[in-house]
């Protein structure tokens, strides 16, 4: 199995347990994360469904989501730099490789310029809509 399908499917799996964390750790700083329970007697709680979730809006989770994925995305990032670097130095002046791990480069480039305009992609979209709705 290729290096390239082997990451993406890794990611592809993990992604699901990886935002999930981020997003439980990123409401980790809240004192009382559920309106109206009690922190000394639980069994006054208001009843009916709890959001386990610290989010009240779908914009807020997808903005969470974004954020976790962003914070993935700078991790892989960085890995496939120092993969692409060592393509660089394994090719040896091969001619057939050098243009293999310049094509390397070249997408992990443009997956870091993705990365780094996801949250303004995100921002013009919710504008968009916005406008639109309203």
């Amino acid at each position: 199995m290729p290096l390239r399908t082997f990451l993406v499917t890794t990611l592809i799996l993990a992604s699901p347990f990886l935002v999930g964390h981020t997003l439980y750790a990123a409401g980790a700083n809240t004192v009382n994360p559920i309106p109206g329970a009690d922190t000394v007697n639980p069994s006054n709680s208001s009843g009916g469904l709890q959001n386990p979730l610290n989010v009240n809006s779908l914009p807020e989770l997808l903005n969470n989501i974004l954020d976790g994925l962003i914070v993935i995305g700078s991790i892989l990032l960085t890995l496939m730099v120092v993969y692409v670097g060592f393509l660089f130095v394994a090719a040896r002046g091969n001619e057939e490789k050098i243009s293999s791990a310049r094509q390397a480069l070249i997408w992990t480039i443009v997956g870091g310029l993705i990365l780094l305009g996801a949250r303004a992609i995100s921002d013009v979209i919710q504008s968009t809509v916005g406008t639109i709705t309203s």
